[in-house]
Protein backbone atom coordinates (compact mmCIF):
# COMPACT_ATOMS: atom_id res chain seq x y z
CA UNK A 1 0.00 0.00 0.00
CA UNK A 2 1.50 3.38 -0.86
CA UNK A 3 0.29 6.96 -0.17
CA UNK A 4 -1.08 8.38 -2.69
CA UNK A 5 -1.14 12.40 -2.75
CA UNK A 6 -3.94 12.56 -5.02
CA UNK A 7 -7.07 10.26 -3.34
CA UNK A 8 -9.85 8.93 -5.63
CA UNK A 9 -12.08 10.52 -4.20
CA UNK A 10 -12.22 14.69 -3.54
CA UNK A 11 -14.09 15.46 -0.12
CA UNK A 12 -17.53 16.76 -0.41
CA UNK A 13 -17.51 20.27 -0.58
CA UNK A 14 -19.63 20.55 2.68
CA UNK A 15 -22.96 22.49 3.41
CA UNK A 16 -23.77 25.41 1.05
CA UNK A 17 -26.34 27.03 3.23
CA UNK A 18 -26.65 30.76 4.16
CA UNK A 19 -23.75 32.17 6.25
CA UNK A 20 -21.23 29.72 5.71
CA UNK A 21 -17.90 29.73 4.47
CA UNK A 22 -18.51 27.89 1.02
CA UNK A 23 -21.45 30.04 0.04
CA UNK A 24 -19.16 33.47 0.72
CA UNK A 25 -16.40 31.37 -1.64
CA UNK A 26 -18.78 30.52 -4.06
CA UNK A 27 -20.32 34.35 -4.27
CA UNK A 28 -17.05 35.69 -4.64
CA UNK A 29 -15.87 33.12 -7.17
CA UNK A 30 -18.99 33.53 -9.65
CA UNK A 31 -18.29 37.34 -9.86
CA UNK A 32 -14.83 36.56 -10.53
CA UNK A 33 -15.65 34.60 -13.48
CA UNK A 34 -18.44 37.26 -14.01
CA UNK A 35 -15.64 39.44 -15.00
CA UNK A 36 -13.12 37.76 -16.30
CA UNK A 37 -16.27 37.02 -19.22
CA UNK A 38 -16.60 40.76 -19.17
CA UNK A 39 -12.73 41.41 -20.01
CA UNK A 40 -13.08 38.31 -22.64
CA UNK A 41 -16.11 39.21 -24.26
CA UNK A 42 -14.90 43.44 -24.31
CA UNK A 43 -11.47 42.38 -25.42
CA UNK A 44 -12.45 39.51 -28.46
CA UNK A 45 -15.15 42.57 -29.47
CA UNK A 46 -12.44 45.05 -29.99
CA UNK A 47 -10.37 42.58 -31.72
CA UNK A 48 -12.79 41.30 -34.31
CA UNK A 49 -14.08 45.22 -34.85
CA UNK A 50 -9.96 46.16 -35.80
CA UNK A 51 -9.71 43.73 -38.20
CA UNK A 52 -12.75 44.20 -39.10
CA UNK A 53 -12.10 48.37 -40.02
CA UNK A 54 -9.21 47.15 -41.37
CA UNK A 55 -10.47 44.99 -43.89
CA UNK A 56 -13.14 47.97 -44.22
CA UNK A 57 -16.63 45.82 -43.49
CA UNK A 58 -16.91 47.79 -40.22
CA UNK A 59 -16.60 51.43 -39.06
CA UNK A 60 -13.68 52.14 -36.40
CA UNK A 61 -15.85 53.19 -34.05
CA UNK A 62 -16.97 50.01 -33.04
CA UNK A 63 -13.31 49.39 -32.00
CA UNK A 64 -12.71 52.81 -30.04
CA UNK A 65 -15.68 51.80 -28.27
CA UNK A 66 -14.86 48.21 -27.38
CA UNK A 67 -11.70 49.45 -25.92
CA UNK A 68 -13.36 52.37 -24.47
CA UNK A 69 -15.69 49.79 -22.30
CA UNK A 70 -12.70 47.31 -21.72
CA UNK A 71 -10.56 50.42 -20.10
CA UNK A 72 -13.73 51.54 -18.27
CA UNK A 73 -14.50 47.96 -16.76
CA UNK A 74 -10.69 47.46 -16.03
CA UNK A 75 -10.86 50.68 -13.94
CA UNK A 76 -13.75 49.91 -12.34
CA UNK A 77 -12.22 46.03 -11.39
CA UNK A 78 -8.92 47.71 -10.16
CA UNK A 79 -10.51 50.58 -8.16
CA UNK A 80 -13.08 48.22 -6.17
CA UNK A 81 -11.91 47.26 -2.69
CA UNK A 82 -10.72 43.51 -2.84
CA UNK A 83 -12.85 41.31 -0.37
CA UNK A 84 -11.00 39.15 1.68
CA UNK A 85 -12.59 35.96 2.58
CA UNK A 86 -12.18 35.66 6.68
CA UNK A 87 -11.86 32.10 7.50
Amino acid sequence: MTDDPKPDRAAPLGDLGPGTRQRRQLRFRALDIAWTALFTVLALWGVTAAVGALRGDTAWAYSAVAGLLLAGALGLRLSLPRRQIRE
